[in-house]
């Protein structure tokens, strides 16, 4: 069963990127039954990539990271700086923090395993299209457990010295991997009263999604994550 587009939109136009013809081929055939989502181009490389994404003008930019020429990584940068507008998710055989570090900081939006199934990865790209990331939360957890060890700055951005203690306990679920429902459980608040939450640390942290402002809370040393947390 086809994941249910959102309400009340427009067609969606997406480009696939990707130096195997079996991979692209079958990322199409995922899509081509999705009603509202065209695709209006494909690339064998990085580069052709960041120009498809400048001439066809699409909402979706969906990257492998190993492709020759540009990188999924570099592309994504490239994309976010030449075509703020286009949003990137990347589909990789790669289950590595340090390459969805990366790729967060790039610029992406989602980041999906290959070996996810048609649910998961549509799923996937229907957050990312209404401006939300996705992200295989045990790897978000990986990644933020990882960067726990790492130095955090001296001086925290003036932003996030502007969090409440209310935000920090929201940033702390975000990181991991609670939804906006079960964060709302924890708190006992309304999904609305979390989501209100989530937008406010996003915009404090300067950063485009939930995802990014876990990883950058982390990196900054506002919040801290354990190999093992008992909650």
């Amino acid at each position: 069963m086809a994941e249910q587009p959102p309400a009340a939109v427009a067609h969606f136009r997406a480009i696939i990127a990707d130096d195997h013809e079996f991979t692209r081929v079958g990322l199409r055939a995922m899509l081509e039954g999705e009603p509202d989502i065209d695709i209006v181009g494909e690339a064998t490389n990085g580069r052709e990539a960041v120009a498809l994404c400048r001439e066809a003008c699409p909402d979706l930019a969906i990257l492998d990271i190993r492709m020759p020429e540009l990188d999924g990584l570099a592309a994504t940068a490239a994309i976010r700086a030449d075509s703020p507008h286009v949003r990137v998710m990347i589909v990789t055989m790669h289950e590595n923090p340090d390459y969805l570090l990366e790729a967060l900081r790039a610029g992406a939006s989602g980041y999906v395993l290959k070996d996810a199934s048609r649910r998961t990865f549509l799923m996937a790209v229907r957050q990312v299209l209404r401006g939300e990331a996705f992200v295989n939360g045990n790897l978000t957890v990986q990644l933020l457990q990882r960067l726990t060890g790492a130095p955090a700055p001296a001086r925290p951005r003036p932003a996030a010295d502007r969090l409440t203690a209310r935000e920090r306990e929201v940033l702390g679920l975000v990181a991991l991997g609670k939804t906006n429902r079960e964060i709302g459980r924890e708190l006992k608040v309304s999904v609305s009263t979390v989501k209100m939450h989530v937008e406010h640390i996003i915009a404090k942290l300067g950063v485009s999604d939930r995802t990014q402002a876990a990883v950058r809370a982390v990196e900054q040393g506002l919040i801290s994550m354990k190999p093992s947390v008992d909650r």
